[in-house]
C-alpha cells in the first residue's frame, strides 16, 4: 500500500475494507469509552487529532461516538499519502459530515507542531510499525507538543498466532485489495509489548489489551494549559 505505483483500483478496494476490518481487530470503541469519552471537554468545543489517519474510517467513527455522547467536538484527520487524503475526503462528503466539524488534511504532525496547533486528544492506528527509529521518535515528541490532556498510538502487538489467524480470516480478500498482504506484512513489522516500551519516550506507558493490541498511552502534566 506504501508504494507510489501500487494498483488504483487494489488500494481503493483497501480503503473500503478497513472499516470491516478495524471493526473487529482495533478495539477503538473500548478504546474509546475507556480512554477518550472521560478525557474530552463538556464546557466547551473539544478536539481530537488522528494522525496518519488513511482512509479517515478511525476518525470518523470517533466523530460519530463523540457526537452522539453529546460532545461538541471537532476532529482533524491528517495523511501525508495523497491518496489515502483524497479517499477520506469523498467518504466524509458521502456521509454527510460537515467539513468544518470533520477536516481531513493532507499533512504531517510535525507540520502542526511548526503552527502551534493543540488538540484535546492526540491519536493514531497502525502507524507506529511503518516507522523508522527517528521518524518513531519524532512522532512521540510531535504528539506531545500536540495534545492538551491525552495522547494514544495503537498498534498491532506482533504475535506468530496473529499471522495464522489473520491470514486465515483475510484469505477471502487476496485478490480484491492489499488488505491481506499489507496487514501480514504489518504483523511482522509491529512491536511486541516489551519491544514497545522500550521505544516510548519518558512518562508513556505501554499497555496490551487483548492478545493483539499495543496501546502506548500519555497523560499531559496536570500543569499545562
Amino acid at each position: 500500500m506504501d508504494r507510489p505505483d501500487c494498483d488504483p483500483l487494489l488500494l481503493e478496494r483497501t480503503y473500503a475494507q478497513f472499516p470491516l476490518v478495524n471493526r473487529f481487530v482495533s478495539g477503538w470503541r473500548q478504546v474509546y469509552v475507556a480512554l477518550i469519552r472521560p478525557a474530552l471537554p463538556r464546557n466547551r468545543t473539544g478536539t481530537i487529532l488522528d494522525i496518519g489517519c488513511g482512509g479517515g474510517d478511525i476518525t470518523r467513527n470517533l466523530f460519530r461516538w463523540a457526537t452522539a455522547d453529546g460532545f461538541d467536538v471537532r476532529v482533524v484527520g491528517i495523511d501525508p499519502d495523497a491518496r489515502a487524503h483524497d479517499y477520506a475526503v469523498r467518504s466524509a462528503a458521502k456521509a454527510g459530515i460537515d467539513p468544518t466539524l470533520l477536516e481531513f488534511r493532507r499533512a504531517a504532525s510535525s507540520e502542526l507542531v511548526s503552527r502551534g496547533e493543540r488538540f484535546d486528544v492526540v491519536v493514531s492506528n497502525h502507524v507506529l510499525h511503518h516507522l523508522g527509529p527517528v521518524e518513531l521518535a519524532g512522532v512521540f515528541a510531535d504528539t506531545e507538543r500536540l495534545a492538551r490532556t491525552l495522547a494514544i498510538h495503537s498498534d498491532i502487538r506482533r504475535r506468530r498466532s496473529a499471522l495464522v489467524f489473520f491470514g486465515l480470516a483475510t484469505l477471502p480478500l487476496d485478490r480484491s485489495s492489499y488488505i491481506r498482504r499489507d496487514g501480514l506484512t504489518s504483523i511482522r513489522r509491529s512491536f511486541t509489548a516489551d519491544e514497545l516500551s522500550r521505544v516510548v519516550r519518558p512518562e508513556w506507558h505501554v499497555y496490551s489489551p487483548g492478545l493483539y493490541r499495543n496501546l502506548a498511552v500519555w497523560h499531559a502534566p496536570a500543569a499545562l494549559p
